[in-house]
This record gives structure tokens, sequence and C-alpha cells, in this order.
């Protein structure tokens, strides 16, 4: 395990950037901006023009925003991208909530470097309560299928309620094709078709996963926790990750639980616990928000080989490092590893990886907002 890493501008003069897209086909990174832009960067640095402008559509109070882009598996073909924004509530949602949530898709111009703005196509719309606890992270499976979180928006019994709402999940999609009322397929294996429960969703038992990435089938979903614990989960079909009974691996409410923490709900539906914990104050690992990561498969830094790399959204100068127990079936070990250049990184906002396996934190720091590759230390320790 190194004992620091680097970090390397890779994009600079960016504001509150909570998400980037590898191009697979170019030399590109599309950077999803909170106030509802997305930037485009290339070889010759940040495109003048925006690929896309959402800032007249999309709603910033609270948590709220731009919150989640990725592109198409077979983008540099057919130029779909995806985007996930906060909205007005539509008409017939609860005067009393707060926004939409909205999922949508857009097409790309033939060179990739413009959205086109009249190709907006609606894929999905939930009302949501408050203004937080969005998610809003997507991201695209090995199968093909789309994965979209969304938080409890605040109510946090809606991690526990499958049957009304769509809050507090990973929902699992195909937007390759549509069904008969929905810009979209639901998939066959998904848990809940022809059960008790709402077909989109892939599972559930979320606070705020706020930030989640594949590597090959592994599905880890980082999830903000409330009063003590964060988490990160490896996420199944159909999986239940306890919110809002646990948190962590550790009873919600501790004088509902008094004697042991509950590890089934209903008529025994199993909780999982999660791979990673860390307290909010105590630990040797500690923080306020878990943001997410990515398993490093670069070739910079063969020690970070396979493992997750994530951070707090408080850095305190330092990177997390979460490495598999040998038997599969303990909490993962996480050790803190110093950041060389700690000053580029005083907020942790979200993470990327790229075509090459390399991992990519996005931030704001002592010379603004940027998306910054981690690299080895230009020295070993302090």
């Amino acid at each position: 395990m190194p004992g620091a890493v680097g970090l390397q501008t890779t994009v600079a003069g960016l504001d509150a950037p909570l998400a980037v897209a590898f191009a697979p086909d170019a030399d590109r990174r599309y950077i999803a901006e909170r106030d509802g832009r997305i930037l485009l960067h290339g070889p010759d640095g940040l495109q003048d023009d925006l690929f896309l402008d959402l800032r007249d559509t999309v709603q910033t109070e609270g948590e709220q925003g731009l919150l989640g882009v990725a592109l198409h598996p077979d983008f540099s073909e057919n130029r779909r991208l995806f985007v996930r924004y906060s909205a007005p509530l539509r008409d017939g949602m609860p005067e009393d909530y707060s926004h939409a949530f909205v999922l949508a898709e857009f097409e790309a111009t033939a060179d990739g470097r413009r959205a086109r703005t009249d190709s907006e196509r609606t894929i999905l719309e939930i009302p949501e309560p408050r203004p937080l606890h969005n998610g809003g992270d997507l991201a695209f499976g090995p199968n093909g299928y789309l994965h979209v979180s969304v938080g409890d928006s605040g109510h946090s019994q809606n991690g526990q309620t499958v049957t009304k709402n769509l809050l507090g999940s990973i929902l699992r999609i195909d937007v390759d094709d549509r069904a008969e009322g929905r810009a979209y397929v639901v998939p066959d294996d998904n848990p809940l078709v022809g059960q008790q429960g709402l077909d989109e969703y892939y599972a559930w038992g979320f606070r705020n996963p706020w930030r989640m990435s594949f590597d090959g089938n592994d599905l880890y979903v980082a999830d903000v926790g409330q009063s003590s614990y964060e988490e990160v989960n490896l996420v199944e079909n159909g999986g239940n990750y306890g919110w809002n009974i646990r948190e962590g691996t550790h009873c919600f409410k501790a004088d509902e639980c008094p004697d042991e923490t509950p590890d089934t709900v209903r008529d025994g539906e199993r909780l999982l616990d999660p791979i990673i914990e860390y307290p909010h104050e105590g630990g040797p690992v500690s923080g306020v928000s878990v943001i997410g990561g990515a398993v490093y498969r670069g070739s910079m830094i063969p020690a970070l080989d396979g493992r997750y790399v994530f951070a707090d959204f408080i850095p305190e100068g330092r990177l997390f490092v979460a490495e598999c127990p040998n038997d599969g079936d303990e909490l993962w070990s996480t050790v803190a590893v110093e950041v060389d250049n700690e000053e580029l990184l005083t907020r942790a906002l979200s993470f990327g990886r790229d075509e090459d396996g390399a991992v990519y934190v996005l931030g704001t720091g002592a010379e603004g907002g940027g998306l910054f590759r981690i690299v080895p230390a230009k020295r070993l320790s302090r």
C-alpha cells in the first residue's frame, strides 16, 4: 500500500463538478457542474462553448442540481447520453413536495462536441418531498442496463418502502427499448418483477447513495449516513442494505433494539452488511459524509491495483483505500493514504475512472474546482 499519493490536475477552472463521463473513442471528458452545465474537456483543454446548458431548467436549492451524467455504452456510434437533474414539480405531483427528480436522454452532434438541446427525451420523473438526500448518480453495467441511485429525499422510511415510490434505492432499467407507457423497459430479472413492489427496483434500503461505480460485474455504492456511520456497499440484485433500520452494521435507533442489531425485516428479508464502514469520529478512519470512489485498475500505482479508492467529503489531506479480506466475509480493511499535494482538495465531490482504469477525483481546493488524476506521490511520506 503506498504511504501517499499525488493529485495531477487534469481539468482546472471548475466550480462544483459532480460527475464525469469519459468518452471511449476519444481523449474527451464530459463534466457535469451542479448548476446545470456540462463542459467538454479534450486534448486542447476546455471547449469554449458549453456541451449542454440546463441552467434555466435545473434547481439548485439544498442538495439539488445537475447530479449525474453517463454516456451510452455505444456513445461513439449513437451519441446518446443521459443526465439526472432536479427540476420544478411537474403537473400532478404533490404541491407540498420540493421538486421533481428527472432522468433524461440527449443526443450529441456527430462530432460529439455539443448536445442537441431539442433532442431531450424524459425517461423517468419522480416527485421528491425534500431538497436533500437526492442520490443522483448514473452508471451503465456490463449488461448495458442503466443503474440510477435515488436517495430517500429526507424521509427515512422510504428506504424500506418498495411499493409506493422509487426513493431510497438503486433502480435498473433498459433504455434501449420502450414499453407501453414507459420510455424504457424493465429487465425481466429485476427482483420485484411479478412480486409485491415496483418493477424498477434493483436494490433498496439506502439513505443517500451519492456515488456508485462498476468494476466488472461488481457494483459499489457509497451511502451517506446520518448520525454515526458512513458505508460502502457491494450491491447485488434484490439486496436490502438496511436503512432506516440500520446505519452501517449498527442499529439506527438504539433504544428500539437494545439487545441486538436486527438482521432481517418483514417476513425474514435479510439485511445485507456493507463492505466498508467508518464512524463519524473516534476511529482510525473517520469522516462526515462518504463520497464514494472506484476500484483502481491503472498502471501508474501497482500497489493500488484491485483496491477501492474513495474519500470523505472533508478529506483532511487523505484518501481512503479499502482491500477485500481473504475470507471475503468480514468488513474490508480500510486505511487512510496521505495526499502529497493536499491543498488541491479541501472538498471531495465525486470520482470517476477512465478507460485505462486510472481513478480521478472531482473536488475543490486552493486553486478552485477541478478534476484530478490520482498519481504516484512526489515524496513517499511526510
